[in-house]
């Protein structure tokens, strides 16, 4: 289970996972970006696979703070 931030642009959504170096995603839509977002992570984890590599393991967390 990975984190992933999700912004709104002036286009729509991008997304990223800051445990997954250059894992990325975009989408017209919050619900397209989290699916785009899904299969770039497993798409990403299948390339680290390929190439022999250990699974990353998630070490980021979001948290709230009140200003």
């Amino acid at each position: 289970r990975y984190l992933v931030v999700v912004e709104q642009t002036g286009t729509g959504f991008s997304a990223y996972s800051p445990d997954l170096d250059g894992c990325v995603a975009t989408g017209a839509t919050r619900e397209e970006v989290e699916r785009e977002m899904r299969d770039a992570i497993a798409f990403h984890l299948e390339g680290i696979h390929a190439d022999g590599l250990p699974t990353p393991s998630p070490h980021t967390y979001a948290a709230y703070v009140d200003a």
